[in-house]
């Protein structure tokens, strides 16, 4: 846990000595120099010790601990010493007091030397990482790198509890029994060709309990001729694995060994498993696989002959995905258990020798508590369970254990294999996304973070490293994406197009970096258990009322503040942080109760995230001017409207975002509110992402303004008018990157004039239209990139359809309150091959809906109405095969009874739909709304009254 801090500092260093050349010495970066590379070689060791730590646990040697725990101090300290010294730079940067700014950098060079003392700091630097090392050489440590032993010899000194999933009784199985005659079928069945089965899901899932059970079938036993069982894990020596592999196909058909095979190379080795299998059918599985590469390193050994396969179980999607260059693969996604099945396992481990397994009904409640914690990990339900077994039945004792369920993960035997499996996946990871992974817990449990959002924290943290071509928001979504594909992190909403939207760990991995946050000092959660923290802290994670934290908040190491689940806020307490916090860099105030934001914010210099979403704040203060470092401005749902003129001196923002939002008025144009911005935005040139903002304020000059932004992927403006349009067009032709556009006019009956666009940006994934359109602009369907297209009181002339029917990557189409004047829409064969979700609201004049056979193949979601003038069912909806949610909203009586499931003459067009929903109005201000499921037996329909 202690590498990353010290390849993070690293990282620090090697910007100090970029970015600040001019003010330091020559010594003096001779001198940070050396502390970067005596770092650099520290950090060999400490890897090592790290991978001790990971292993032994509770037992590693005290002085390993102590030497990790004096690094990590020491990269804290040097963290500390550079930021210090860069917040002086932009303070004393900013100070009015000096006319040239060369003569500020020689004035506060010479003074940084003298007063501030950054000589000696570095000095002490120096001194400190030489300590480190001499200690580090004094216990005799040694380096993976160094010694060259990263080569498989290594064995882990703690019992592997993996081991126990060889030989799981039949009996004590649960809820595989679809996953294992799938498996099995894949391995007997299909093609004579190789094939490789992938099994894929997190640590304690059963991957290898289930991979065991199908490979001892008999079934599978009987159908290849020779079969190989080879646990892989995270280290390996490729000639080893090849040799356990021939050897197991000898052993299993009762053949000796060929001469000399203890002593052969890789490529001999390879060269005998092809003769050997060149006429057989063959199964081996390769249990627990960590290397993405680790087909690459054995698919030669195993030929494409008359139906060889492969099984793989494995943590990692990459490493299943690695297989495709040669091999066709089937990917099985392991499942946790269902409810069902994760209670009678509960109670065949908790009540295995008493109570005839059966939990008496005092405990139920508490159990099913306990189980939802394990949410279907057979694991952790078999390791709880088995601990359950050995206490007292009764209420109390088991509300004991839940409670102190995080401090058992850590010291109860029964439970330390289940924390040591979950921690694997961890200590796997690269130094980069360790940092990234323990971000999951800032957060409160069960709660499921916007991954948008999540990255732009990492960025602002320094975490995401920038790689060539790609943004940091791209390298961040790389980073996601990597966790979630070694199964550590779970998708909990995704977006239309598939892409992860919100995302959450497990709770009791959950749990498990609870402990490592606290033991890095890399965040602490303040509650009223545990208010006191150590005084390196980094983060402070606030789950109880500002009031009852006030004392503890008075270090200035701290770097990122997050409030949740806050009822009250004393208007005193952002005030008090005043000089306690003054190198933070992130404050996320998000849904906190305040209403204003202090003055002094404008002295967090450092500050690069600023989140007051979902506050009562309605102003900034001027002072937020001073934040040149601020790279994200958080405020959907707050009060502000007015931005201040200053903000244009952020030229590092990246991300400013503002809107309000009313909930509790109908759809209308009114419904949002963009904010209000002054000339002069447009030298805020790294801005990516910038909505809404009010153009009627500042009306072609602003839109010329925003012209120069470059970089945006996503803008939103509202309040446009018609005479805004050709500017706005060749506002919108400068956007190479832009990828979501959202345009409204100032009102319903307003023009948006977008025809005089030629070259729209190619990337457009998702656009908005709101206002007057009297025909569809041509460009759009020259949008081959669109996933989402929206388009309300467009008063349309002709049907859309023709144009847009064609684009190759449309998934979500929304028409509203058009005023479209055509009473018949007709989706003609062949059109929106990838569309899965179709919105038509409010189209009084629509009274004919077509739809041929062979479009929109894949729609999933169908909403319409009102449409008052609608009164037969769709032609053609029958065809929607996969077709699973409909909504009606607003239709007539006769449309309606032509559904009724009773004596409706249509209802059995419909029957395959999974979900049907029916909304009627009964005059003004009355509605009800009914959702049926269309295997209901009590299916009722309402319709206008």
């Amino acid at each position: 846990m202690a590498e990353q801090i010290v390849c993070f500092v690293i990282d620090k260093l090697i910007q100090l000595l970029i970015t600040t050349e001019a003010n330091l010495s020559r010594d003096v970066r001779k001198e940070v120099g050396f502390i970067k590379d005596e770092l650099d070689s520290i950090r060999s060791f400490l890897k090592d010790a790290d991978v001790k730590a990971a292993a032994d646990g509770e037992r590693t040697n005290d002085s390993v601990k102590t030497w990790v725990n004096q690094v990590r101090e020491a990269a804290f300290y040097i963290e500390d010493v550079i930021d210090e010294y860069l917040l002086r730079i932009t303070r004393h940067h900013q100070d009015r007091g000096f006319v040239r700014f060369y003569n500020k950098i020689i004035w506060l060079a010479k003074r940084m030397r003298s007063r501030y003392g950054i000589v000696l700091k570095v000095d002490s630097m120096k001194e400190l990482v030489r300590e480190i090392k001499a200690r580090s050489e004094r216990y005799e440590f040694s380096s993976i790198d160094q010694q060259g032993q990263d080569n498989g010899e290594k064995t882990l000194p703690w019992h592997d509890p993996r081991v126990a999933s060889l030989f799981i009784e039949e009996a004590e199985v649960v809820g595989i029994e679809s996953a294992r005659a799938k498996l099995t079928n894949l391995l007997v069945g299909g093609a004579p060709r190789r094939e490789v089965i992938s099994v894929v899901g997190m640590g304690g899932l059963g991957k290898t309990t289930l991979a065991k059970k199908v490979y001892d079938s008999q079934t599978v036993m009987d159908h290849f001729d020779c079969y190989a069982w080879i646990p892989v894990s995270q280290t390996y020596r490729v000639e080893d694995l090849l040799r356990k592999v021939i050897k197991m196909f000898y052993n299993s058909s009762k053949e000796n060994f060929p001469e000399g095979i203890d002593t052969m190379d890789e490529e001999s080795l390879i060269r005998k498993s092809r003769e050997y299998l060149q006429q057989k059918r063959y199964v081996v599985v390769f249990d627990d696989v960590w290397k993405v590469d680790f087909w690459g390193a054995i698919e030669h050994a195993l030929p494409d002959n008359k139906g060889g396969r492969i099984m793989i179980t494995t943590r990692i999607q990459d490493v299943a995905d690695f297989c495709k260059k040669s091999c066709f693969v089937h990917v099985h996604h392991l499942q946790p258990l269902s409810p069902t099945n994760a209670w009678k396992l509960f109670c065949r481990k908790a009540f295995q020798f008493e109570l005839e397994g059966n939990c008496p009904p005092e405990l139920e409640d508490m159990s099913r508590e306990i189980i939802k914690k394990c949410e279907g990990l057979p694991l952790a339900i078999v390791c709880i369970g088995g601990l359950l077994s050995t206490k007292v039945k009764g209420v109390n004792e088991w509300q004991k254990l839940y409670n102190s369920l995080s401090s058992e993960l850590q010291s109860n035997p029964h439970l330390t294999s289940l924390t040591r499996i979950l921690s694997l996946s961890y200590h796997h990871l690269p130094y980069y996304l360790k940092s990234c992974v323990l971000y999951f817990g800032i957060f409160p449990e069960d709660y499921s973070i916007n991954c948008v959002r999540l990255i732009r924290l990492w960025i602002a943290e320094g975490f995401v490293k920038l790689k060539k071509g790609k943004t940091l928001e791209e390298v961040g979504e790389e980073y996601l994406t990597e966790l979630i594909h070694r199964s550590l992190v779970q998708v909990s909403k995704v977006y239309r197009d598939g892409k992860a939207r919100e995302c959450r760990v497990h709770d009791l991995f959950y749990e498990v970096l609870l402990k490592m946050c606290a033991d890095s000092c890399f965040c602490h959660v303040l509650s009223k258990d545990q208010s006191a923290f150590k005084p390196t802290t980094r983060r402070l994670s606030m789950a109880i009322s500002p009031s009852d934290a006030l004392g503890s908040i008075t270090q200035t190491h701290i770097r990122s503040v997050f409030t949740f689940n806050q009822k009250e806020w004393p208007e005193s307490f952002l005030n008090s942080w005043s000089g306690n916090c003054k190198l933070l860099k992130v404050l996320d105030l998000m849904d906190a109760p305040i209403n204003q934001l202090p003055k002094y914010v404008g002295d967090l210099y450092l500050l690069t995230y600023l989140s007051l979403r979902n506050t009562k704040v309605e102003l900034l203060p001027d002072s937020i001017g001073n934040l040149q470092n601020l790279e994200t401005l958080d405020l959907k749902q707050s009060l502000v409207y007015q931005i201040p003129a200053k903000i244009n001196k952020l030229v590092k923002l990246r991300h400013l975002l503002a809107y309000y939002r009313n909930y509790n008025m109908d759809f209308c144009m009114n419904r949002e509110r963009g904010v209000k911005m002054h000339e002069g935005v447009g030298c805020l040139q790294d801005l990516q992402k910038l909505y809404y903002v009010e153009a009627n304020h500042g009306g072609i000059k602003l839109i010329k303004e925003l012209g120069k932004l470059r970089q945006l992927r996503k803008l939103g403006l509202k309040k446009l008018k018609r005479e805004d349009g050709k500017a706005l067009c060749a506002c919108i032709e400068k956007m190479n990157h832009l990828e979501s556009l959202d345009l409204s006019a100032i009102s319903e009956d307003e023009i948006l004039d977008l025809q005089s666009i030629s070259t729209p940006p190619e990337f457009i994934r998702s656009l908005w239209l709101k206002g007057r359109l009297e025909q569809l602009p041509s460009w759009i369907s020259n949008l081959q990139q669109l996933v989402r297209l929206v388009i309300y009181w467009s008063g349309l002339r002709d049907s859309p359809l023709k144009a847009l029917q064609n684009l190759p990557n449309m998934l979500e189409l929304r028409f509203g309150q058009m005023g479209y004047d055509g009473r018949q829409l007709h989706f003609e064969e062949g059109g929106f091959q990838k569309l899965r979700i179709l919105v038509l609201k409010d189209m009084e004049a629509l009274n004919s809906l077509i739809i041929d056979k062979g479009v929109m193949p894949l729609l999933q979601e169908f909403h319409i109405g009102p449409s008052p003038q609608l009164k037969e069912v769709t032609s053609g909806i029958h065809h929607l095969h996969n077709l699973r949610h409909l909504l009606f909203y607003g239709m007539p009586k006769e449309f309606a009874r032509q559904m009724d499931p009773n004596n409706g003459p249509h209802y059995w067009i419909v029957k395959h739909i999974r979900h049907v929903r029916f909304v009627y109005n009964f005059g003004p201000g009355n509605g009800k709304a009914e959702s049926h499921s269309l295997y209901d037996s009590d299916f009722s329909f309402w319709w206008n009254a």
